[in-house]
Parts: structure tokens; C-alpha cells; sequence
């Protein structure tokens, strides 16, 4: 397992202090430290004055045995129709969280869609799906037009989903990118904008290979 350094949830969000409890009793697994050196919690206080708090692209993999309990959400796409991560289960699943304002989504993503097209390319029953965390479906979509996604993308305005991962994903961390495995559990995640397209293709095949040996 490559367990690397990641950061905190060293800032705040009202909607989720009901759901801090259960994320702290889950730092030891995900590596998760809050320390005055962490670059999110840095930048919260500063006040960068970005829109978003960025993270640094640090990469955290989790093995099966240390898995946190199958995550559980649903919605509706940019497009009208009802999306439900458990009819997804059975092989990964990458989740990003993102919003057209956000720098750094911008820039990664051509780079997921690329990640997507090439596992359709191998026949691989890899699912994608966007969440985006701000905007209206109107804007959700014209981003996704613009950029070429074709993969499905919800919108998150009330926070649902992201409570859904408050234990694996620091609250306002946009872009983060999940691995989920074949249960619908967080098995990766990157925590910023993709430093290559390469290294979400590698986190999927780890992923991949559990159950396809």
C-alpha cells in the first residue's frame, strides 16, 4: 500500500460539524493529519481569496482491509436522468468533485475525460461520475460541453453528497478525484488536480485488478 502524507480537515463548514466526529475516528485510516503546516488549513486562513481551497495532487491509497464502509449516494444528472452510485457496483468507480470556477478543474479536465475514453477503449466497466459541488445544472453542463466530459455529472448545491464522504474528503478540497472499488468503498483519492493523467490510470488498475486477478 502507498500511504502518503495527505492533508487536513483543518477548516470549517457548518454543514458538517455534525458528521466531524466520525471523520476524526477515521484519520488513522486515511492518513489524515491537522497541524499548523497543513497547506489546506494554510490556505483557509490565509485567505487566498481563490474561490477554492486547492490541494497539492497528494495521492493517498487505502488497502482493501483498512476500508471505510461503502459509500451510499444518489441524484440527478445535467441531463435529467437519476444516477445511483450502488447501480454501480461491482467493479470502480472515480468520482471528481469540481465546479466551472475552479482553476485547477479546468485544467484536469480534458485529462479525466482522456482516463475515461481509454477505459471504454479497453472494455472495462469503469464508471465515471462528476459532482459538482457549486453550480447549476445549466452551467454543470455548458462546462461539460466545453470541455468534451461525456461522463455523467451531478450537482451538489445542498451538500449531500459531500457529506456522504466527509470521512475521506476535507470539506470546500476542490478538485478531488476517488477511486472507489467494486463495494462502493473509497480505496484512492487525490487530493488536488491531477499531476498526470497517468496516475489515475494506475490507481484504477489497482483498483481493477482486485477483482479481475
Amino acid at each position: 500500500m502507498s500511504h502518503l502524507p495527505t492533508a487536513s480537515l483543518g477548516f470549517h463548514s457548518r454543514r458538517l460539524v455534525r458528521v466531524l466526529g466520525a471523520a476524526a475516528a477515521l484519520l488513522g485510516v486515511i492518513g489524515l493529519t491537522a497541524c499548523a503546516g497543513d497547506p489546506l488549513a494554510d490556505q483557509y486562513r490565509a485567505g487566498s481569496g481563490k474561490n477554492y481551497i486547492a490541494g497539492d495532487g497528494t495521492v493517498t491509497e487505502i488497502a482493501p482491509g483498512n476500508r471505510g464502509a461503502p459509500i451510499v449516494f444518489s441524484g440527478e444528472t445535467t441531463q435529467g436522468d437519476t444516477y445511483a452510485l450502488a447501480d454501480h457496483r461491482g467493479s470502480a468507480t472515480v468520482v471528481n468533485f469540481w465546479y466551472a470556477g475552479c482553476a485547477p478543474c479546468r485544467k484536469e479536465a480534458p485529462d479525466l475525460q482522456a482516463v475515461f475514453a481509454q477505459e471504454l477503449d479497453r472494455g472495462r466497466d469503469v464508471s465515471f461520475v462528476g459532482v459538482n459541488v457549486r453550480d447549476q445544472a445549466a452551467t454543470a453542463a455548458a462546462f461539460n460541453q466545453t470541455f468534451g466530459v461525456t461522463y455523467p455529472a451531478l450537482t451538489d448545491q445542498n451538500g449531500a453528497i459531500q457529506l456522504a464522504f466527509a470521512s475521506d474528503v476535507p470539506p470546500n478540497a476542490v478538485p478531488t478525484t476517488l477511486v472507489l472499488d467494486a463495494e462502493g468503498r473509497v480505496a484512492a483519492r487525490v487530493l488536488g488536480a491531477l499531476a498526470d493523467r497517468s496516475i489515475l490510470s494506475a490507481l484504477i488498475d489497482t483498483v481493477w485488478a482486485e477483482t479481475n486477478p
